[in-house]
């Protein structure tokens, strides 16, 4: 290991016109690494144009202050290629750009039959996917699918079935291939009340991205009202604000011989918003870098 290049910290930054200019500004403030997500769909982005625009950049200013290349971790697209083409191409022109971002993931939702239990979705999961796969494999990317339940259940939902791990075994399953995995965060998994750590643990070698995003779970008010009394009982927040103990969280991937990106998503935390939106990030930034083991130092023996 040099340094701390087993493990990146940086943030997700949405692809818009303004995109370079806002890695650049951030640059500043010591993020490693870039996710660059474009929302909901591509549809007429430039993305050749903006994978320029951020090379340059970050060509610019290549090392971090613990002297880590500075990189793009990924770039996403989070709709739901089970229903819509339009997010198929998606996928594809992703898969096709990867490279040119200097990446080798693209990360998503995997999709869901509207209003369906989880297992109907799994042969349509397989017909879309598997060539989205292999051509993943042919250039050498690999597909990272989000593990978010966006407010759904086993029963029913309408964005994605890849949010518990009886989903990700059958997705493995239904797609034998190196390139799927995960791109997992604790936050919802405490949304979900499960314990993140033995997940984490058991999955780390399908685990390609990690979203830096946490939660706090309000028990004061589930014990008062349920979690279907119509009182909000989480809080998704910005690492080193919710419960999770990340410490623990990048000991456990480093016990496991994880390699990768761990980018906050922002836009989240109740507190840390609007004119605090920076500020929390770059908070979240030094906890994580502390929970890392701080400034890497040589041995001395």
């Amino acid at each position: 290991m040099t340094a701390h290049d087993d493990i990146r910290i940086g943030t997700l930054v949405p692809a818009h016109e303004r995109t370079a200019e806002v890695i650049g500004q951030l640059l500043a403030h010591g993020f490693e690494t870039f996710q660059i997500s474009f929302g909901r769909t591509v549809g007429s982005f430039d993305v050749a144009t903006l994978a320029h625009a951020v090379q340059r950049v970050l060509d610019a200013h290549p090392v971090g202050p613990h002297d880590l290349p500075r990189r793009v971790s990924a770039i996403g697209v989070y709709g739901n290629a089970l229903t819509s083409p339009e997010t198929v191409a998606d996928w594809e022109r992703l898969i096709d750009a990867a490279t040119l971002f200097g990446c080798d993931i693209v990360s998503g939702f995997a999709g869901r039959i509207p209003g369906r239990p989880v297992p109907e979705s799994y042969d349509a999961f397989a017909k879309v996917f598997g060539p989205l796969a292999r051509r993943a494999e042919e250039q050498g990317v690999r597909l990272a699918f989000e593990n978010c339940e966006k407010r759904g259940t086993w029963e029913s939902g309408d964005w994605n079935i890849a949010h518990a791990p009886a989903a990700w075994d059958a997705m493995f399953a239904a797609v034998e291939s190196p390139a799927i995995g995960l791109e997992w965060e604790p936050c919802h998994q405490l949304v979900s009340f499960v314990d993140p750590l033995p997940q984490l643990r058991k999955y780390a070698r399908r685990i390609w991205h990690i979203h830096g995003k946490d939660a706090t779970v309000l028990w004061d008010v589930i014990r008062e009202h349920g979690i279907r009394g119509g009182v909000p009982y989480v809080h998704h927040r910005t690492p080193g604000f919710g419960d999770t103990n990340w410490t623990d969280l990048i000991s456990s991937l480093r016990l496991c011989g994880w390699r990768g990106s761990i980018d906050i998503e922002g836009f989240h935390d109740p507190v840390y918003r609007d004119a605090l939106e920076t500020t929390g990030q770059v908070a979240s930034l030094q906890h994580l870098t502390r929970c890392r083991g701080s400034q890497f130092v040589p041995n001395a023996f």
